[in-house]
């Protein structure tokens, strides 16, 4: 499991100490949230886009940041086009109508390269 500590400035050079001290239940796993995610995606922007595995960030809130990746059909996973937050004590969905349409028009651009680059090969 990886850990993003946010809102941590970056030192220069020399020594860095970071003590965190943190408490909150984990209700939703990292597996729950890359599911609500796939879930949320192939039903509120592509059958073609999913979750992958999640990092937890140590925000204002804990979450789990669930990559979001665009698969075509004879081609697989395209790549990553954004991440969606989820809390991991409700489990909500922190998914704005920016996120939404950043992840959507990163969709469209990588889907327009890949057919083009598959039109251009013989």
């Amino acid at each position: 499991m990886t850990v993003a500590l946010e809102s941590l400035s970056k030192p220069r050079s020399g020594k860095l100490d970071v003590d965190v001290r943190l408490s909150c239940e984990v209700n939703y796993t990292a597996v729950a949230a890359k599911r609500r995610v796939s879930g949320y995606v192939a039903s509120n922007v592509s059958v073609l886009m999913g979750g992958e595995d999640p990092t937890l960030v140590l925000a204002d809130r804990i979450v789990w940041r669930v990559p979001v990746v665009l698969t075509m059909p004879g081609h697989g996973v395209l790549g990553r086009v954004g991440e969606i937050d989820v809390d991991v004590e409700t489990g909500e969905i922190l998914a704005t109508e920016d996120i939404l349409t950043g992840i959507k028009d990163h969709a469209e651009r990588l889907a327009a390269s890949t057919t083009s680059a598959s039109r251009e090969t013989p």
